[in-house]
């Protein structure tokens, strides 16, 4: 188990914290990680494209001209596909994108995320984001400057941190999420990923209870 320097919002250190090494130290699964981020963005597609074949757009009813003798090929109706305002052929429906993903493929590939920051120092721990009662986002911007100059950077709050939250929330380059929220995509398209205490103390206790849960599963 290695250990995180803790520091304060002024970029001062305050003792470390534990690294369980289940979460930050295991070997990242490239493929692995890749199939979870793509289901993920896959899952977030609406799928409500739709376009109308031959028999649903309107008219056409008619047949525009006599079979034979004009010297034309033959049409039974103008909305055929190869007219103007025809249907369209083979053309994308309404449907969803779904992956089967495993809860325990995606809890595997966000560990693998969560390690490569970890080995990578791309990760850190801050007391708080905020000091004080009331929000202020230049604070919050000078506690992220003090521990990363990262330009896009992954802050974990707690859900009841709403200093935090209402301090950052407005940081164009910072992407806030809570610990029950984080995924590998997120992890992965930031740079540094940032933890207030609480927020990884609730982090890490959710993933030891996983794990626990694992091991009495397999016995």
């Amino acid at each position: 188990m290695s250990s995180l320097e803790l520091k304060t919002p002024a970029g001062a250190a305050e003792g470390t914290v534990e690294l369980p090494g289940e979460i930050f130290d295991v070997q990242a699964n490239v493929p692995l990680m890749h199939q979870v981020v793509v289901a993920q963005l896959a899952a977030a597609r609406q799928g409500t494209h739709s376009t109308k074949t031959r028999g649903e757009v309107s008219g056409g009813g008619k047949k525009p001209y006599r079979q034979k003798g004009t010297g034309r090929a033959r049409q039974g109706s103008i909305r055929a596909p190869q007219f103007t305002g025809g249907g369209t052929v083979h053309g994308p429906k309404p449907r969803s994108y779904d992956q089967r993903t495993p809860k325990k493929m995606k809890a595997a590939a966000l560990r693998g995320a969560l390690s490569d920051r970890a080995r990578c120092g791309q990760l850190h721990v801050v007391t708080e984001l905020v000091s004080g009662e009331k929000p202020s986002t230049k604070d919050a911007k000078q506690a992220l400057a003090a521990v990363t100059q990262a330009k896009r950077v992954l802050v974990v709050l707690h859900r009841d941190d709403e200093l935090g939250w209402r301090s950052a929330r407005n940081l164009s380059y910072v992407h806030l999420i809570t610990p029950d929220q984080l995924n590998t995509y997120d992890v992965l398209v930031n740079d540094d990923v940032v933890f207030t205490k609480a927020a990884f103390d609730a982090f890490v206790a959710k993933g030891a209870k996983g794990n626990a849960a694992e091991g009495s599963e397999q016995q």
